[in-house]
């Protein structure tokens, strides 16, 4: 009879185990192996000058991915960069250009590990006048010698801050060469949208914006905005016959519009976290097709839109 007993207590142990063992599997098998890619919380910092295609890109991916919350603090590039440095809440940052070589060491140092980061999308420096302005057409000689003050020094040049912008570093560095403004013709606000109204307000005023705040023509707001102001040409020195282009999808993939400069993301995540599931979105399809609907050029191969704006020279 004990023996019996023992028998059947060793078989009824033996199930309870299997049924252990099989449940066990079962959850591991159901666990998603993505699941840090699109869930979680993190704040990050990004350039203000991509303010409306950004607030884009984390509505799609909070409503695609519930589990997720970015928290988006839109300012200047260079405070974008002090929060990477030091402030260890932000973990990821929107930005013009990439850690430098001496960036990277110190993060490696002070970390152990070196930020992830590459390249979103292309953006254009587009520059605007006046609805009432005839004064549309542009070369690089002639914006390198009114940003001097050398010409034109009663059109007032308007930017988004004279310092820390990532608009202002641009012309810097790619008009002026690492000369400096004439302060008395450049002008500083507060904001991209602070330029649109400063411009839209003084007709003889042009200021400097990327794309994504005024070349959409399929955001309402942005096509309003188009009702004060115009996007000026540019000359294209390195096309025949150096011809005035507009900044356009196709003008900035090909770098026809010559005002053309990147957008990154840098990730400070030892392991593949959110910020690194977030990065992975707006390099793929759907994040590439955001960007591309704000006509900006995208790193992903897509057809090239054409579109006819309703505006005249």
């Amino acid at each position: 009879m004990n023996k019996d007993i023992l028998r059947q207590w060793k078989t009824y142990s033996l199930g309870f185990l299997l049924v252990c063992f099989c449940m066990g599997a079962c959850r591991q098998g159901n666990k998603d192996p993505f699941y840090s890619l699109k869930n979680g919380t993190i704040r990050i910092s990004v350039d203000e000058s991509f303010k409306p295609v950004m607030e884009e890109q984390i509505q799609v991916f909070e409503k695609s991915f519930p589990g997720a919350t970015i928290t988006a603090a839109y300012k200047s590039e260079a405070t974008c960069f002090k929060d990477l440095f030091t402030d260890t809440a932000t973990r990821m940052i929107i930005v013009t250009r990439g850690p430098t070589a001496e960036e990277e060491r110190f993060f490696k140092d002070s970390l152990d590990y070196t930020p992830k980061w590459n390249t979103l999308a292309y953006d254009a420096i587009t520059i605007l006048v006046n609805k009432k302005s005839n004064d549309t057409l542009f070369t690089l000689q002639r914006l390198q010698q009114q940003l001097l003050g050398k010409q034109n020094r009663n059109q007032q040049v308007v930017f988004d801050g004279l310092n820390a912008t990532s608009t202002v570093r641009f012309v810097l560095d790619s008009i002026l060469k690492g000369a400096r403004f004439d302060t008395g013709v450049v002008k500083a606000v507060k904001s991209s949208q602070a330029v649109i109204n400063y411009v839209a307000e003084n007709e003889n005023a042009i200021g400097f914006v990327g794309i994504s705040w005024i070349g959409n023509p399929e955001d309402s707001a942005q096509v309003n905005m188009l009702n004060k102001v115009k996007i000026a040409y540019v000359s294209c020195d390195l096309c025949p016959d150096s011809p005035y282009v507009k900044p356009t999808q196709a003008s900035i993939l090909s770098r026809r519009y010559p005002l053309v400069r990147g957008l990154y993301y840098i990730v400070k995540e030892s392991s593949d976290d959110l910020g690194t599931g977030f990065s992975n979105f707006m390099r793929n399809e759907r994040g590439q097709l955001i960007f591309k609907r704000a006509y900006l050029g995208t790193v992903m191969d897509f057809d090239i839109r054409n579109v006819k704006l309703n505006q005249k020279l």
